[in-house]
């Protein structure tokens, strides 16, 4: 089980945070009522678990993020092209809307840290992650 307070170690790989860029290693606090994202031990983004619309994994997060958030698909530079690359990575997206503020993120998870980064965001959220591999994206 994760302590709260030593969060998940990942790779954000593009979306609508500010002061982020692709490639950028943060750390992932799954809290029991939100979400935050910490650089360089400063906050980047707290995101109510109450706000969050959608949970998805798989290799096209990036298409189903870009799509929920009203982002072309090449605003996530380089990670977006290396989704289509055959080697396993461990994506996952978030979509949020927080009293009408609405964004989203893809980011990458280690490979032992995976479903849980997945279960602690199902829990607190109360959504059920889906894979973005067998969905098709409504643009």
């Amino acid at each position: 089980m994760l302590a709260l307070d030593s969060g998940y170690k990942v790779v954000y790989d593009g979306g609508s945070v500010q002061g982020l860029k692709s490639g950028n290693d943060v750390k992932l606090f799954i809290d029991e009522r939100q979400i935050r994202i910490v650089r360089d031990k400063q906050e980047a983004i707290v995101v109510p678990a109450a706000s969050i619309i959608e949970i998805s994994y798989g290799q096209d997060v990036h298409r189903r993020v870009g799509a929920a958030i009203g982002l072309a698909v090449v605003s996530f530079g380089i990670g977006a092209l290396m989704a289509l690359t055959k080697s396993k990575k461990h994506y996952i997206g978030l979509t949020w809307d927080d009293a009408g503020k609405k964004g989203g993120m893809a980011f990458q998870a280690d490979k032992s840290d995976y479903r849980g980064v997945l279960a602690g965001l199902e829990g607190i959220s109360g959504k059920k992650a889906v894979n973005s591999d067998t969905m098709g994206v409504k643009n």
